[in-house]
């Protein structure tokens, strides 16, 4: 990087956290200067630069005018329309210093002048700013136009992500009622391991080594939460765990998953074009997956009929997959995962839907953001059957809640329920010894 190149990213950092839209003289300059680079830059070949070359070109363009037309400003007011230029013209405008914030992991846009972050698992309001409606909205056409999905009046809301893979949804009028939002759920450059996880107290060491356990031994894991609480997380995670020699077919509505692992293809679903037509849904990628010779098969997130062909996968050799489903709890994730059957249109009875349940989910793991913004992983539980024959849970870890700190913490503990697992046996078969004493409660241990 030149030394030109840091004294530029240098001034632009200290200037964008005060990046407003209240002075009308730069916001016209703003726009007059945007207007001649889109006139007489060669836009082709500006577009074809580096993302830091694009952005030297484009301050040496706007000093090049100001010199021209004897434009003359503070520094601090030139630093700041540069600023403005640069990331409108190449980056997300206002979202840019919340897009490079790193303790950062959500940003909600509910209108122009209302727009908050979440750190720590808290939001907080930003003293950030749009211009008005319409600039909210050449934000979203930037991310979403490069690829290939389209936001307006007919199709009001879009799935997008942003090439560093963040997760994005926005949603506009007539279906918003307060102008053009948007929800960006911030992707990790470094993926979360386990060893996060142990650090930020979302599990204990004995939940961890289960886990990584009941995965190299291919067991299927359903992952069950609500909005927020980690599932995709935990699933990156858990993936990890797969041994490196298995193909492995991940299937998603937008790519988030990270498994730095060989032999692993990612399979993204597209919605209709303009015209209506080209859509292809998670249903068609898990049922095309099985003809890609998987060892597992990782689905982002199942919502609907897609279930049917999972389970169906799970119960013919695909042993060891794994997915998500939004639940507040093990039971209601069973419950939800029958649901989801039943919308794929198979006319069949429900003792049949659950013995395929339960010849394809072994655990389902509950994880839960709490009221202090912290993410634990609430219930490890055995998918068995019961004494009668039905489908039954047996949980084998819990965080047992027991009040408020008074910092405003959530205080409790994690520990096993003392149910042994019936997997013991098969983890035994794949070579991986754990010691029973993980599974004694506390008070048995002398805790």
């Amino acid at each position: 990087m030149s030394l030109f190149d840091r004294k530029t990213r240098g001034a632009t950092k200290k200037v964008r956290n005060n990046t407003n839209y209240e002075n009308p003289y730069i916001n016209e300059l703003v726009e007059h200067y945007k207007t001649r680079i889109l006139r007489e830059a060669n836009l082709e070949l500006l577009t074809n630069l580096s993302q830091v070359e694009m952005r030297i070109r484009i301050e040496q363009l706007v000093t090049q005018f100001m010199s021209e037309e004897k434009v003359i400003i503070p520094r601090h007011d030139k630093e700041l329309m540069l600023t403005r230029i640069i990331d409108e013209s190449v980056g997300y405008g206002p979202l840019e210093p919340l897009l490079q914030d790193d303790s950062i992991t959500e940003i909600i846009i509910n209108g122009p002048k209302e727009i908050f972050v979440e750190k720590k698992g808290q939001l907080q309001l930003t003293d950030i700013t749009f211009r008005d409606d319409n600039h909210v909205r050449h934000v979203i056409d930037r991310i979403v136009a490069p690829i290939g999905r389209r936001i307006d009046e007919s199709s009001p809301m879009v799935d997008a992500r942003l090439p560093d893979g963040s997760r994005v949804n926005a949603v506009i009028p007539p279906i918003s009622l307060n102008g053009p939002l948007i929800s960006i759920r911030k992707f990790r450059n470094d993926p979360f391991t386990i060893q996060d996880l142990l650090q930020f107290q979302s599990l204990n060491k004995e939940m961890a080594q289960f886990l990584d356990a009941i995965v190299r031994a291919k067991l299927s894991v359903l992952i069950s939460g609500g909005t927020g609480s980690g599932k995709t997380t935990l699933l990156n995670v858990l993936g990890s765990s797969i041994p490196e020699g298995e193909r492995v077919i991940t299937i998603e509505d937008s790519a988030e998953l990270r498994l730095n692992k060989p032999n692993v293809i990612g399979l993204e679903a597209r919605p209709a074009n303009v015209e209506g037509k080209g859509e292809i849904t998670i249903r068609h990628l898990v049922r095309n997956s099985l003809r890609m010779r998987p060892d597992r098969i990782i689905v982002g997130e199942v919502r609907g009929a897609e279930a049917f062909d999972m389970l169906q996968a799970m119960n013919t050799g695909h042993e060891g997959s794994l997915t998500t489903v939004h639940a507040n709890s093990p039971f209601d994730a069973l419950r939800r995962v029958e649901g989801m059957v039943v919308m794929a249109g198979m006319d069949l009875p429900t003792h049949i839907i659950r013995e395929y349940i339960l010849g394809a989910i072994d655990f389902i793991v509950q994880g839960e953001r709490l009221t202090d913004g912290t993410r634990k992983l609430t219930s490890v539980s055995e998918v068995v059957r019961s004494d009668d024959g039905t489908m039954d849970i047996q949980e084998i870890f819990k965080f047992y809640r027991t009040g408020m700190t008074e910092d405003g913490k959530v205080a409790g503990y994690f520990a096993p329920t003392g149910k042994i697992p019936h997997c013991l046996s098969r983890l035994q078969s794949f070579g991986i010894a754990l010691d029973d004493s993980i599974f004694e409660p506390l008070e048995v241990r002398g805790r």
